[in-house]
């Protein structure tokens, strides 16, 4: 089942002699439950086109569509709603609220919609990230790791359409990479959660379903 629908999308910044054309014309699919990574050097468009599939930016020209719906026929607090409850995001830097724990920094988009989330389900996802014993801690008490695994639970607990990634590991030492991506995989396959990953990483993006190449703004090569 196609779940993300990506048609001819298009971002140029500036005009004339200072025109950047940051994404030319990219169109792909991706299916339900499928672990997709977008690998290019920096200024390939990666992040761009992460940032235009979230609706965090509207692009020149393009679709995209998300569980059938064209995004930017929301107006921007519709779209911000729709991005809060079926856009998980999870940013290199974490984004984390410091004066909020680690259970309020889960529950936060939770919280923004005034949802209420089961005790249950609140410690199966501490269970899975392995923040059990760290559910009271503000970030500046954790680790790199353990940070970027709070914002993963923040991204997984509205039960969202698709999961985007920017760079993930790109802020952590290689053990915490390792157990980052190994989070993502098992995000994957035992919750059956659809994943698209920007990474400059060939080793780290080798353990998607599928890798998209960009460069300069267009896709090279899908594998």
């Amino acid at each position: 089942m196609e779940i993300l629908k990506v048609e001819n999308l298009t971002k140029i910044y500036g005009k004339n002699l200072s025109k950047v054309v940051a994404l030319d014309n990219v169109s792909f699919s991706v299916e339900k439950g499928e672990f997709v990574a977008i690998v290019g050097a920096s200024g390939s468009g990666k992040s761009t086109l992460l940032h235009l599939i979230g609706g965090v930016d509207r692009p020149t020209s393009g679709k995209v569509y998300i569980d059938g719906k064209d995004i930017f026929d929301f107006d921007d607090d519709k779209l911000a709603i729709f991005r809060r409850r079926q856009v998980g995001l999870i940013y290199q830097f974490y984004n984390l609220i410091p004066i909020l724990n680690v259970e309020e920094n889960i529950t936060l988009p939770c919280a923004l919609d005034n949802r209420q989330i089961s005790q249950d389900k609140l410690n199966e996802m501490l269970k899975l990230l392995g923040l059990e014993k760290r559910r009271k801690h503000l970030p500046n008490e954790l680790s790199g790791g353990q940070q970027q695994r709070t914002s993963i639970g923040r991204a997984l607990i509205t039960n969202p359409t698709i999961i985007l990634a920017d760079e993930p590991t790109g802020n952590l030492d290689s053990k915490s990479s390792d157990e980052i991506v190994a989070l993502l995989k098992k995000s994957n396959k035992d919750l059956k959660q659809t994943i698209i990953m920007i990474t400059h990483n060939m080793e780290i993006a080798k353990c998607a379903d599928r890798i998209i190449k960009l460069e300069d703004g267009k896709i090279v090569k899908e594998v």
